[in-house]
């Protein structure tokens, strides 16, 4: 057999050949174009500074958030690729052990029976990853380089990456800062935990004891009373706050003034100025707004216990206390338990309680530089250093790292380990 018969045509060859060539090419350069150069600036964070005015700087955290999209495209890629292999191999598995190509109608119900909840979840997925992982890698990402101002700030200048410096700086008694950093870190840690605590028990546990009484039948149309109750949480967050914060005030408050005209005080209460004071405060405001929401779940809850329950604790001599303690509690915390822990999580980063209440405030002499007011708990002391001068998004970076690390495990810990979760028998 001949290699080339006469009807060859070299020329044609050869352009097929530069054609294909040109193509791996063009393959080649797409890689080594925007992507390694993206990549490459997520790990330079940029080249020096312009010198001349035709020239413009490296702007770093563009640099970085455009590495990062090129990783989790680069992620999403070679993961589907894998998967594509594993589905070839298996198509051909097949092929081989049946001796035919599967038909349309086979190959329809395959996919409908193997890859359905794949391809369903697949644009959440990708929503999760560029909503979601890329903000948290962005943030992570922040808390190993120097990006605060006023001398790190893009375009006019570059950020760098510095390592464990901004940690060491968190965690460290000596340094330039004296030890500031991490007294601030470790108060505001301790009034985060003691507020979580706190503000999500007395929510709960007020809710639930306004959801005893109320299901008492003593209690005459009850559907009125949780009406009038439910109002607090009915009205936006933020207006409550703003008009507790006005009521408060110290200055012009009308509890103050009303207190004084009828010879009560004989000077106003620093409710939101004094720190002891303003964290009391804080936490018997946020009762008043969050109590509601336990109620109407526990109240929701125990409608699903039955009856008959309660008749055989009457007729084996319980009395209310023994039929809430061994039947009404038990039951409730069953179901609600995993609410529970997520309040507590949604406690730690609460926010708007704080923010809108006491801005964080009364400041405190020692904390200026670090910003941190004595009711400030993580997320508002994070707002405040993102937003306020000196911007300091570095160190911000780091507490976001701090509350994510302790966080995440504690509650999937918690969560996975309530029955409800189990899915298990009563």
């Amino acid at each position: 057999m001949e290699l080339f018969d006469e009807n060859y045509d070299g020329c044609a060859v050869c352009k097929h050949a530069a054609a294909a060539g040109r193509r791996t090419q063009g393959h080649r350069a797409f890689f080594r174009g925007p992507i390694v150069t993206a990549i490459a600036g997520l790990i330079t964070l940029g080249s020096p500074q312009a010198t001349t005015v035709t020239k413009y700087a490296d702007h770093s955290i563009f640099m970085m958030i455009n590495g990062l999209l090129c990783l989790i495209v680069l992620a999403i890629f070679f993961i589907t690729y894998a998967y594509n292999i594993k589905s070839a191999k298996e198509d051909a598995e097949k092929i081989i052990k049946f001796n035919k190509f599967p038909t349309l109608r086979e190959t329809r119900n395959d996919i409908s029976q193997r890859s359905f909840a794949v391809i369903g979840i697949t644009p959440c997925i990708i929503l999760i990853a560029f909503f979601t992982v890329i903000p948290l890698l962005f943030s992570a990402f922040v808390a190993f380089t120097n990006y605060s101002s006023p001398d790190h700030i893009p375009p006019n200048s570059l950020v760098d990456w510095v390592g464990f410096r901004n940690f060491v700086t968190m965690f460290s008694s000596h340094g330039s800062s004296g030890g500031q950093w991490a007294n601030t870190f470790s108060r505001v840690a301790l009034w985060t935990l003691v507020w979580a605590v706190l503000s999500t028990t007395t929510c709960f546990f007020t809710g639930f004891f306004f959801a005893v009484i109320l299901q008492d039948k003593r209690i005459k149309i009850p559907e009125l009373y949780r009406t009038v109750f439910i109002l607090p949480y009915a009205i936006p967050q933020m207006l409550s706050l703003f008009i507790w914060a006005n009521l408060l005030n110290g200055t012009f408050g009308p509890i103050n003034r009303t207190l004084i005209f009828f010879k009560i005080i004989s000077q106003g209460i620093p409710w939101l100025s004094d720190p002891m004071m303003a964290k009391v405060t804080l936490i018997l405001v946020n009762i008043w707004i969050g109590f509601p929401y336990s109620m109407i779940l526990i109240t929701s809850s125990m409608t699903a216990i039955s009856n008959s329950m309660y008749e055989a604790a009457v007729i084996d001599g319980a009395n209310k206390w023994e039929q809430f303690r061994s039947i009404t509690f038990p039951l409730v915390m069953y179901q609600l338990k995993p609410i529970l822990i997520m309040q507590f999580a949604g406690n730690i980063n609460n926010f708007g309680a704080v923010f809108f209440l006491t801005a964080g405030g009364p400041n405190l002499p020692d904390t200026i530089s670090t910003q941190a007011g004595s009711t400030d708990i993580l997320i508002s002391w994070i707002f405040k250093l993102t937003m306020n001068t000196p911007n300091m998004y570095n160190i911000a970076s780091v507490l976001s790292i701090l509350v994510f690390i302790v966080l995440v495990p504690f509650a999937l810990y918690n969560f996975m380990r309530t029955k409800s979760f189990k899915e298990s028998e009563i």
